[in-house]
């Protein structure tokens, strides 16, 4: 009988009896071949397969992304000092968000050790037993097993004398014993100290056993105190309207009766940042005033950053209220799917929505992205006529603590939305719904509102760039 052939009969049993084990909580690969084909078993013993590493390997395999057809963001002046600053950034970045962690580790065929695979937090300077440390083999005259972290120190809790384990309160622990019960016993008081102080990191085990190794995370974090919103008992304690003005009080004041009249007693906010501002009064309705031309994400920042209730929903200065706008469809759909952090409507019949494709690219050059138009992930369960997607229009409910997260850059004065959505990717779970809708008034004399309207082509520039450091972007598309 050749290898390949007995191979073969090995795979062939474990199907056969498959079932029978995962029903009982195992899968011994070498339990069962070795019953059934005692021939094969030297084929699983030491040296026979060659030892593969099992990491941690970086968990991205990051080349370089394609830019034909893009807008390449390099600007031309001092690009190397800039790159190097950008650099160091977003090493700095790297480090705070724990990406340098995520390491891709892979678990070894048939491994006799136990351990657990995820679910471990520890807080920081703070002992923990580690949960479900175990050995499984076969008989042996001794046996011995190590373990080793880097950002803490191991233990092992009551031990008596005579017990061998060595590294106590270091960060390499080695156990031994005659007995496997009484190797499990100590295994099952192992402990994890934290000896570094950071809200949220991790360590890696390596767990070792002859041949074996084993590898698996501690989560060091602190706990986070939850942040919730009374939603009341309806509409007006669940949502406030929120809108930025500027140079139109006309529109403003047709948008707010229009709000008054389907409801009466939901609160607006208005950020200004009128050049001559102008009084807005009303029941309920808080104005805030700016200074001169502070640009339109400033302006939603500051609206935001006022909002009380779990939801708000965004307008602009010269939409209007009609038949068709119900916030309460917004917040059905909200409540339904508690993940969601988005739900954009539609602006007469423009449904404005997106999807975004983001290549990280190489750590040298940064990553590209494009913006795909109406363009869906796939449709948001329960809801047939609601699809997952990267950005919507700017008539939207959000989860207040959601997007106060993600932010608005305020370096982005004039024209800049799908910007938001970029910074939530990855973050944010959006979703734009049919039958969800707000009127848009008719466009009358800009004055100088034109004059501000439109970027210039330095600004296109300045924003660019922006991009080129700020997301760390080599390339876009929209």
């Amino acid at each position: 009988m050749n290898f390949l052939l007995k191979l073969f009969l090995i795979v062939l049993s474990i199907t056969a009896l498959g079932s029978y084990s995962i029903q009982h909580g195992f899968l011994d690969v070498t339990d069962v071949t070795n019953r059934l084909f005692p021939l094969s078993k030297r084929y699983l013993q030491h040296g026979v397969f060659p030892k593969q590493s099992i990491g941690p390997f970086p968990s991205k395999n990051r080349s370089s992304c394609s830019c034909n057809g893009f807008t390449i963001l390099a600007p031309n002046v001092q690009v190397g000092e800039l790159q190097k600053r950008r650099s160091e950034e977003y090493q700095k970045y790297q480090r705070r968000m724990g990406t340098k962690m995520d390491s891709l580790i892979l678990a070894q065929a048939n491994s006799p050790l136990q351990y657990p695979i995820q679910g471990f937090e520890v807080p920081p300077l703070t002992k923990r037993v580690i949960p479900g440390l175990a050995l499984h083999a076969q008989r042996r005259r001794l046996y011995k097993v190590s373990l080793r972290v880097k950002s803490g120190v191991l233990s092992v809790e009551d031990v008596l004398d005579g017990q061998q384990v060595d590294g106590q309160g270091q960060s390499e622990l080695s156990i031994s014993s005659s007995s496997l019960t009484q190797l499990n016993d100590l295994l099952s008081r192992v402990t994890y100290t934290s000896t570094v102080y950071h809200v949220k990191t991790k360590d890696l085990v390596h767990f070792y056993f002859e041949h074996y190794e084993a590898i698996f995370p501690i989560v060091i974090k602190r706990p986070s105190v939850p942040v919730l919103y009374d939603p009341g008992t309806d509409i007006n304690s669940q949502v406030t309207i929120t809108t930025k003005t500027f140079l139109r009080y006309e529109e403003l004041n047709i948008l707010i009766n229009s709000i008054r009249q389907l409801y009466p007693k939901i609160k607006i906010i208005v950020a200004d940042d009128s050049l001559t501002p102008e009084n807005v009064t009303g029941d309920n309705i808080e104005h805030y005033i700016m200074p001169p031309a502070q640009g339109w994400f400033a302006g939603r920042n500051l609206a935001v950053s006022q909002v009380t209730t779990k939801y708000f929903l965004w307008v602009d200065d010269d939409y209007i209220f009609n038949n068709n706008t119900r916030i309460e469809s917004f917040v059905e759909i909200m409540e339904k799917v508690a993940e969601l952090d988005v739900v954009g409507g539609a602006v007469g019949k423009n449904r404005f929505y997106f999807r975004l494709h983001y290549e990280e690219g190489d750590e040298e050059e940064g990553g590209c992205l494009r913006r795909f138009h109406r363009k869906t992930h796939q449709s948001v369960p329960g809801f047939k006529d609601c699809f997952f997607v990267d950005g919507v229009v700017n008539y939207f409910l959000a989860r207040t603590d959601a997007v106060r997260r993600v932010g608005f850059d305020p370096f982005l004065k004039r024209v800049a939305h799908t910007e938001f959505f970029l910074d939530g990717l990855g973050d944010l779970l959006i979703a734009s719904c049919n039958g969800l809708s707000v009127g848009h008034q008719k466009k009358r004399k800009q004055g100088k509102y034109s004059q501000f309207r439109s970027p210039g082509r330095n600004d296109g520039k300045k924003k660019l760039a922006h991009h080129y450091f700020k997301n760390y972007l080599k390339c876009i598309k929209y």
